[in-house]
C-alpha cells in the first residue's frame, strides 16, 4: 500500500503542525483540499488537545495529523537561569518592567507521561507525530494497536535510521531551510543538512517513505522533492498567512515585509528560524551567556514578548519561517493546496 492509499489523501501534500499557528479550521481546510491537514499540540494540555481533536473532526471526515513534543526532560539549571534573566533584564526595563525571578515548564514532553497518549487513543485521529525524539515503545505499541500512523522528524541520517529501528511508520525528513523549531534529538548537534540531501540519504538508506519538510513554498519544488525519492512533502511557512491560522497580524505582515530569516535558540533554549528581528539583532551578541533548558527559555521570551507587544514593539516575537519566506503567497488553505496541484503537475 503507498503512502496516499495508506493515510487515506488525495494529494502528497501535508501541512506542518505548527504549534500556536495551526487551527483546527486550517487542518480541515486542508484535509477537505485532499492533502493532510495537521495540528500542532505540543503546546496544549492534554484536554485543550482533546478539545482541538474533536473539533476538527467536526469540520472534517478527512484525514488530518496531531503533533506532539518528544523533547527530553531536563531540570532547570539555577545558576544558568539566573544569569539569563540577568541578561535579558535591560530588555524587561525598557518597558519599565522587571523580569520573573522563576522561569516555568510550560511545555510538557510526550514521554513525561501518557496524558497525551491516552487522548490520542480516545479520539483517533489518522496519524500522529513527533518532534525533538521518539516515543517510549509502550507508545508505539499502543498506537500501532490501535491502527494509528505515527511519524517522527529526522534532521539526519542517524535519526532517520533510529526511526526506522523503533517500528515509526514514516520519516519527516526535515531540513535545516525549515522554519520553526529543527527537529534534532540532542539540542547541541545540528548536521544541518538541507533538506534535498537529507532526503536522498535517508531514502537511499532506510525503508519507510519519507515526506520532505524544509524550505518548500511551490509545487516546483515539491516536485522535486518528490523525483529524489520523497513520497511527500510538508509545507507550514506557506500556511501561516491562511485566514484560517492562527499567526497575529504583525506575524503575517512580517511574513511579507521581512522575508529573511536566521536560527537562534534564544527564544526557547532549542534551535528554530525564524524572521529577523530583536532576538537575532539585540539578544544573539558574541557576549551572550548559555540559555537555560528547554522549555524554561521559552517561558521567559513570551513574558518578555507580552510586554514589549502592549507597547507595540512586536520585535521579540516568535516568527517562525522557513529559508524561501520571500516566495510566500497570499492565498487561501485550499486554494493555496490547488495551486500546489497544479504546479506539481506542470511539465509532466
Amino acid at each position: 500500500m503507498d503512502l496516499l492509499q495508506q493515510l487515506e489523501i488525495k494529494h502528497p501534500i501535508f501541512l506542518a503542525p505548527m504549534a500556536g499557528v495551526s487551527t483546527p479550521e486550517l487542518a480541515a481546510e486542508v484535509s477537505n483540499q485532499g492533502g493532510l491537514g495537521s495540528l500542532g499540540l505540543g503546546a496544549n494540555t492534554a484536554q485543550s488537545a482533546r478539545e482541538q481533536i474533536l473539533k476538527t473532526q467536526t469540520l472534517t471526515e478527512k484525514s488530518f495529523q496531531v503533533n506532539f513534543f518528544c523533547h527530553q526532560p531536563e531540570q532547570l539549571n539555577p545558576q544558568t537561569s539566573a544569569q539569563w534573566i540577568e541578561y535579558l533584564r535591560p530588555q524587561f526595563e525598557k518597558f519599565g518592567e522587571q523580569p520573573p525571578q522563576n522561569l516555568n515548564c510550560i511545555y510538557p514532553s510526550f514521554l513525561d507521561n501518557d496524558d497525551f497518549l491516552n487522548v490520542v487513543l480516545e479520539t483517533k485521529p489518522k496519524a500522529v507525530s513527533f518532534h525533538f525524539g521518539i516515543p517510549h515503545l509502550h507508545q508505539i505499541q499502543a498506537l500501532k494497536d490501535a491502527g494509528i500512523i505515527t511519524m517522527v522528524s529526522a534532521t539526519n541520517l542517524v535519526e532517520a535510521q533510529a526511526i526506522e529501528a523503533a517500528g515509526i511508520d514514516i520519516i519527516i525528513a526535515q531540513g535545516i531551510e525549515a522554519g520553526g523549531h529543527r527537529g534534532i534529538f540532542n539540542k547541541t548537534f545540528d548536521a544541518a543538512i538541507k533538506t534535498s540531501d537529507l532526503v536522498h540519504l535517508i531514502v537511499k538508506h532506510c525503508k519507510p517513505p519519507v515526506v520532505a519538510a524544509g524550505g518548500i513554498m511551490n509545487g516546483a519544488q515539491a516536485r522535486h522533492m518528490l523525483s529524489l525519492g520523497a513520497t511527500a512533502v510538508q509545507l507550514g511557512t506557506a500556511f501561516v498567512q491562511c485566514h484560517t491560522s492562527n499567526a497575529s497580524a504583525e506575524y503575517r505582515k512580517a511574513l511579507f515585509t521581512e522575508p529573511v530569516t536566521q536560527i537562534s535558540a534564544s527564544l526557547s533554549g532549542r534551535p528554530a528560524r525564524g524572521l529577523l528581528n530583536h532576538w537575532h539583532t539585540q539578544i544573539d551578541l558574541p557576549s551572550r551567556p548559555s540559555q537555560p533548558e528547554y522549555p524554561y527559555t521559552y517561558d521567559l521570551a513570551k513574558q518578555l514578548n507580552a510586554i514589549a507587544s502592549k507597547n507595540k514593539d512586536y520585535g521579540f516575537g516568535a516568527f517562525w519561517a522557513g529559508s524561501n519566506v520571500s516566495q510566500i503567497r497570499e492565498l487561501d488553505a485550499a486554494d493555496l493546496v490547488n495551486q500546489l496541484v497544479v504546479e506539481m503537475l506542470e511539465d509532466e
